[in-house]
């Protein structure tokens, strides 16, 4: 199905009780961490978006509960000198998620068909091999037993230029944007064709994106973090592993019961 990036502007708020409901989302997250450490399944969550999309928020409220020992977080900055030197994918491989982990990516390896198209920090030749690089990477991920989510926090211009000029004016805040944040916005036209081929070429069978109506924020975090849940939840036993007969023995001759 063809992904349309003006279906996802509607920014209507939350109908429920968006603090409670939240919560119980967490709570099951929670289990869902869980439930990927004793069954040692790996997951990478990778979250694309505009600049003040609420990216950062989601990531906050989707690992507020979960056991920092069993995750990681990967703000995905421009490359350095020496990642530059090798082929785009390699800065990536170092940080993908061991058996039981979860691997949150703030960005992600499509800043190669984004940023670095737009931008002219790859050749087109690069970028435009990059759809298969990526798919057939994302397909070995799948094929290693990790599952991969994919998500794209979307907001209208007029919604983003309403909380970059926030950022701006609020001190406390500012530290959050930089310059190439306003330069970005100007190509915005160059952005939207960027982004329809990837999600045109991207959008494959065993890695599908998920885009999120990001203009309303409490809607936005609740949509993003059930469709992680979803998402993860369907990929791994949501069942407790049996009880270990010389633990329970351990355990009732030094407790009783």
């Amino acid at each position: 199905m063809r992904i349309d990036l003006q279906d996802h502007e509607q920014g209507t708020p939350y109908p429920g009780d968006a603090a409670a409901d939240l919560a119980a989302l967490q709570d099951r997250l929670a289990r869902i961490q869980v439930a990927h450490i004793v069954h040692k399944r790996r997951a990478i969550i990778l979250i694309e978006g505009w600049d003040a999309a609420g990216k950062g928020g989601i990531i906050q409220r989707l690992t507020a509960r979960w056991d920092p020992r069993y995750f990681s977080v990967w703000p995905i900055a421009a490359p350095t000198p020496e990642e530059k030197d090798r082929h785009f994918l390699w800065r990536f491989w170092p940080r993908l998620p061991l058996s039981g982990d979860i691997a949150v990516f703030d960005r992600s390896w499509y800043g190669r068909v984004l940023v670095e198209r737009v931008e002219g920090f790859a050749r087109e030749a690069e970028w435009k091999r990059a759809y298969d690089e990526i798919n057939e990477f994302e397909a070995q991920q799948r094929d290693c037993n990790t599952t991969l989510v994919k998500l794209f926090v979307h907001v209208t211009q007029e919604e983003q230029d309403r909380r970059l000029r926030r950022r701006f004016e609020d001190p406390w805040k500012r530290w959050k944007t930089g310059a190439e944040d306003y330069r970005n916005r100007a190509r915005r036209a160059d952005y939207l064709a960027a982004l329809a081929d990837m999600f045109r070429l991207t959008d494959t069978r065993w890695a599908p994106w998920t885009v999120i109506d990001g203009n309303d924020k409490p809607a936005a975090r609740i949509h993003a973090l059930t469709a992680i849940a979803d998402q993860l939840e369907a990929a791994v036993p949501m069942t407790p592993p049996p009880l270990d007969p010389e633990l329970e023995r351990i355990v009732r001759t030094q407790l009783g019961g």
